[in-house]
Parts: structure tokens; C-alpha cells; sequence
């Protein structure tokens, strides 16, 4: 049916910050996504094909911690030691979330400048 209604693709996330120089130099710099463009109150960063918007909240009612944003990475304990090295607070080393057939997911949860919460997972075959 032509008229069904379909969501085709995410295409941008936003998560509020207070300190705009702050935020924009933490996402750019030490977790290393891509620069796409800034606005006075707002700063955009590409993420593999997903735009993450960097906004000041406009009214009370927008100021509250965003959604947690899972950030895939090859090697999870290798990434863990940078970010560490980078100053970014953790909430827990890398650990097994589950097991999925053939690989299990790890994750190891930090926070963002403004304190919101975020993860890096990783899907790592299953040792034998």
C-alpha cells in the first residue's frame, strides 16, 4: 500500500550540553567523530552515516539527560585504554553483557562532559 506510513532511517540524534566549546571539543576530540558544521547553539558531528546534533537547551522543559548513545568499536579494551588515557570517566571497565551464538556484546559505560551517560560495545567471538 503506497500510504503506509515507514520510518526509512535515523536521521539525527541530539544530546543537550550546557558548555558548547566543552561538549564540541569531547566529541571531536577525544572520541573522535567527524566535524560537520556549527551553528551558534548547536554543533553537528557525523557518526558512520548518523548526524549527532550538539544542542543548548531552548526552554527547561529540553533540559535533561539525553538517551544513551551506544558507539561500536572493534577493539572495546583497546578503545577503554584510550578514552582512560583521554581523562574520560568510566562507570565500569569493559564487561560481558551477553552471549549471542557465535559472539558476545561487551560494554563499558562513561559519561560526557554534562554528565550524560554513554557506552562502547563491541561484539567479540566467543573464545573456544
Amino acid at each position: 500500500m503506497s500510504s503506509e506510513f515507514r520510518i526509512k532511517s535515523i536521521g539525527q540524534v541530539s544530546i543537550r550540553v550546557h558548555d558548547m566549546d566543552v561538549a564540541t571539543r569531547f566529541y571531536q576530540e577525544t572520541l573522535g567523530l567527524t566535524l560537520l558544521f556549527q551553528t551558534s547553539n548547536m554543533t553537528f558531528f557525523d557518526c558512520n552515516g548518523i548526524r549527532i546534533l550538539l544542542g543548548i537547551p531552548e526552554e527547561p522543559r529540553f533540559d535533561h539527560p539525553s538517551s544513551v548513545f551506544y558507539f561500536n568499536v572493534d577493539d572495546i579494551n583497546s578503545a577503554y585504554e584510550t578514552l582512560i588515557n583521554r581523562n574520560v570517566r568510566f562507570l565500569s571497565k569493559p564487561h560481558k553483557i551477553a552471549e549471542m551464538g557465535q559472539t558476545e556484546i561487551w560494554m563499558a559505560f562513561f559519561h560526557d562532559p554534562d554528565q550524560n551517560v554513554h557506552a562502547l560495545m563491541s561484539e567479540v567471538p566467543v573464545s573456544q
